[in-house]
């Protein structure tokens, strides 16, 4: 019997239906990009109210999509960590109103745990053990993941996370919302040389990272200390795309050797990326070559799951197959996860 699984923790309300063989049946995602853009970047209350209009027709256009109905479900999935606390606490509620109208059991999902399963829906064959890499927007962490459930934090970032520096140096360069996207498409027109970028806490051991000096670096490239205000800062569209294709190298040059790192140290097989930044092709091509260069295999997830989406929550088919469902009075875990 198939499983509805629920995403929303940050923008995106999201459903799937996932068969017990992993197929998809049915999904929906709706993007909130266009309420947040006026204001360049996510405001948590907008997200919230906009959570609780869409949730219903998400949940009803996956199961139509699927062709079936409440009574059909083996069980019901949904997000409740981490995120924005007013946008997770539409799914849970959602969920577990489902759950008990429908008599079906709870199943708690770990959105940063999803984004790596993505990998192995992606994959024919078992990708575990491995090393995992999230890379979002409020998250860069690394794993040592002997099964989809169980996960040995390495390490993160300290401040911004690489989808964030992405978000702000767009926003400085006034690339609209959201910046990531834009920055890289720009990066594509200029030379990644062209500024001399740190590299932060490369060469320190462990597999911390930090983007706060590299975006600050950025900011310096772009307007003197104690500037705020980028709006009145004019700059060739060459000098924009230089500075884009600098920061994104720097970005990648450190993701790539933390994430090498971490395959030598725990002598992994394979290497599984996921979250919004792995859709960047220049990261992409960057783990690709490492992973040719050092004998591993790659596997990053596919385009239509770096983002978030509901798919991912078929992680949710391992967990009922160890028997972890969740209780009704199951609570949110907002803000970001570190070390864990």
């Amino acid at each position: 019997m198939p499983i509805l699984t629920i995403e929303s923790t940050c923008d995106e309300t999201a459903a799937a239906v996932i068969s017990d063989d992993g197929r998809v049946l049915g999904e929906c995602v709706a993007t909130q990009e266009t309420l947040h853009e006026q204001f360049g970047g996510v405001v948590p209350e907008v997200a919230a109210r906009a959570h609780v209009e869409r949730i219903l027709p998400v949940i009803d256009t996956a199961l139509r999509k699927a062709g079936l109905q409440g009574a059909d479900l083996d069980a019901i999935a949904v997000a409740d960590r981490p995120g924005l606390a007013g946008s997770l606490l539409v799914g849970v509620v959602a969920a577990k109103t489902l759950a008990v109208a429908w008599k079906k059991p709870l199943v708690a999902i770990n959105h940063l745990h999803a984004h790596l399963y993505a990998c192995q829906m992606a994959s024919d064959v078992s990708v575990y053990p491995c090393i995992g890499l999230v890379v979002s927007g409020g998250h860069t962490s690394l794993y040592h993941c002997t099964s989809p459930l169980d996960l040995e934090y390495l390490g993160g970032t300290i401040d911004d996370a690489a989808g964030e520096a992405f978000d702000k140096v767009g926003a400085m360069l006034n690339l609209g919302f959201p910046g990531g996207p834009a920055v890289s498409r720009l990066a594509a027109q200029g030379d990644p040389n062209a500024h001399a970028y740190p590299r932060s806490m490369l060469k320190e051991p462990g597999y911390r990272f930090s983007f706060s000096g590299l975006k600050t670096a950025v900011h310096y490239s772009i307007a003197p200390p104690g500037v705020k205000d980028f709006s009145n800062i004019n700059l060739s569209d060459q000098a924009k795309a230089d500075i884009c294709a600098s920061f994104q190298a720097a970005v990648v040059d450190v993701l790539v050797a933390k994430s090498v790192r971490a395959v030598k140290a725990y002598e992994a097989g394979f290497l599984i990326v996921g979250g919004g930044v792995a859709a960047n092709p220049v990261l992409r091509t960057g783990l690709q070559t490492a992973a040719e260069k050092n004998g591993f295999q790659l596997v990053i997830a596919p385009m239509n799951l770096c983002t978030d989406n509901a798919v991912m929550g078929a992680i949710a088919l391992e967990k009922i197959r160890r028997g972890e469902f969740a209780p009704l009075d199951l609570d949110i875990t907002a803000g970001l996860q570190r070390g864990f």
